[in-house]
């Protein structure tokens, strides 16, 4: 199969889709970003890296960062963390007070702010700095050192973060935070508001596609721990869109409001597409119709 000239066919053929969708506005970091931008990277298991579009341009992870701080607190922490979140799908938006409160402070999935808090808060107490630690790791793992915070971007996140500030006070309300709130808070900012680039994402991700076995060759998490992390991405990855996105892709996948969506393909390869128009969901258009096309034509998918 060429890949290389599947992914330029796919890039022309998704472009029309991109500049339908809505920038996340609501973030003033983000606002600015046009949405007609598209990129796709492609990295094979075995250690090719296939490109098309502007895979090499660097936008905000934002959500994405949450499979990456998973991770890290299952690595030092084993099943621990599962006393804390759930992990079923949440039918709800992703920032809702409402079911956090219904279910007594433990967050539906890990996935959702609620519980990306938590496992942030979680991080805090294993590391110190539970943003460094996503941002050190992303830096190994895809090999390149300048994976870095963009400054501006955590900065409206903290001035615009209200919801997010009210779901971490009442996980605080509920025992459910070991940390202060306003560090758990700044820490979760600054790893959703990495820059990387499609390639980056792809490569840093490769692990998931690889039982676990890191970029060094070293074994990251555990072949049970993986299977377990793309589990809770195919059914919570792309918020209260999940159904749609395993019956359209048919791959674990997890999606950011920058626009990003890295998915899976266990022993095989890992894919990041970028196109910052966003459904009403939070997910990205161009990148959810590029991800249905891939795994079509090339018949790579867990079903």
């Amino acid at each position: 199969m060429d890949i290389q000239s599947l992914l330029e066919e796919i890039a022309g053929s998704v472009r029309p889709v991109a500049a339908a969708g809505e920038v996340a506005d609501y973030i003033p970091g983000l606002s600015s970003v046009s949405a007609d931008h598209f990129g796709i990277c492609v990295a094979t298991a075995d250690g090719e890296i296939y490109g098309a579009g502007e895979w090499t341009s660097k936008f905000s992870i934002q959500s994405i960062s949450k499979v990456f701080s998973l991770g890290l607190v299952l690595a030092g922490d084993g099943d621990r963390i599962w006393q804390r979140v759930f992990r079923e799908p949440s039918g709800t938006p992703f920032n809702s007070l409402v079911q956090l409160e219904s279910e007594e402070g433990i967050p539906r999935n890990p996935f959702i702010n609620a519980g990306a808090l938590v496992v942030t808060d979680r991080l805090i107490t294993l590391t110190g700095d539970a943003g460094a630690a996503v941002r050190d790791l992303l830096r190994r793992e895809s090999g390149n050192p300048d994976v870095a915070v963009d400054p501006l971007v955590a900065a409206s996140e903290a001035e615009y973060g209200h919801r997010n500030s009210s779901l971490a006070h009442l996980l605080a309300s509920y025992g459910n935070l070991e940390n202060p709130v306003d560090l758990v808070l700044e820490q979760y900012f600054d790893q959703c508001a990495l820059e990387m680039s499609c390639r980056d994402l792809a490569v840093g991700a490769r692990f998931l596609s690889r039982n676990g076995v890191a970029a060094d060759g070293s074994q990251f998490l555990s072949s049970s721990q993986t299977k377990r992390i793309n589990a809770v991405m195919l059914t919570c990855g792309t918020y209260d869109a999940a159904g749609e996105f395993a019956y359209r892709v048919g791959l674990p996948g997890k999606s950011g409001v920058g626009g990003g969506i890295v998915a899976v393909v266990p022993g095989r390869c890992t894919i990041c597409v970028w196109s910052p128009g966003l459904s009403k969901s939070g997910n990205s258009l161009a990148g959810m119709a590029a991800l249905d096309e891939f795994t079509t034509r090339t018949g790579w998918s867990i079903f």
